[in-house]
């Protein structure tokens, strides 16, 4: 056996890309396991050992019905969260009824030189026992000195409707500053449960 299967097989401290396939080893930096709390933030870890960070999300349950799952970022290691971003993010969508189907820009949930928490992981996740939200983060170049930060997410939700959401977002950080912490919460509540697990990629 060969490649990306055979380079993963039996591991539990992160996934490695095939050589082939000229990515890199996915390097399990930490993880957090939710437990109703209102923020979850990441203080150590996001420095210049890689060029490129992923946050995985995993069941992500809201204590309030239809809140969204956010995100912003610091420079002063958590002192302050409230960097200037600009996004944009888009879904597709389907009822579980199939009264509803929809692929949509959402204006709403995006950031125009915004300093607010930036939407990601769908929309209006619900809080029902079986309802959650599960994707990733994907960050670049956050030890820059010279450029902005980009950054895209994707994930899914079962939301309120109910319906699964499948939500695409994406923008840049407009600091040239190096951000070196990151913080998580929903629009409204706690988080109930889940858990958060950071990656380095190279």
């Amino acid at each position: 056996m060969s490649g990306i299967i055979a380079q993963n097989a039996g591991r539990r401290s992160g996934l490695v890309k095939a050589v082939g396939g000229g990515g890199g080893a996915w390097t399990l930096i930490s993880t957090q396991t939710i437990s109703s709390d209102a923020t979850i933030s990441f203080t150590s870890g996001l420095d210049s050992t890689y060029d490129e960070y992923i946050f995985k999300f995993n069941n992500i349950h809201p204590a309030t019905d239809s809140a969204n799952l956010q995100f912003q970022v610091s420079t002063n290691t958590g002192s302050s969260y409230g960097i200037a971003i600009t996004s944009t993010y888009f879904y597709g969508q389907h009822a579980e009824d199939n009264s509803e189907a929809a692929l949509e820009y959402d204006g709403g949930q995006d950031l125009a030189q915004g300093t607010g928490f930036q939407t990601i992981l769908g929309k209006e996740v619900g809080n029902g026992d079986d309802e959650s939200a599960s994707g990733y983060l994907h960050l670049f170049g956050l030890s820059s000195t010279t450029f902005v930060k980009n950054f895209m997410a994707r994930g899914n939700c079962q939301d309120a409707g109910p319906m699964s959401r499948d939500a695409f977002t994406a923008g840049y950080v407009n600091t040239t500053s190096a951000v070196d912490a990151i913080q998580f919460k929903m629009s409204s509540g706690n988080m109930d449960s889940g858990y958060i697990s950071l990656f380095g990629i190279g």
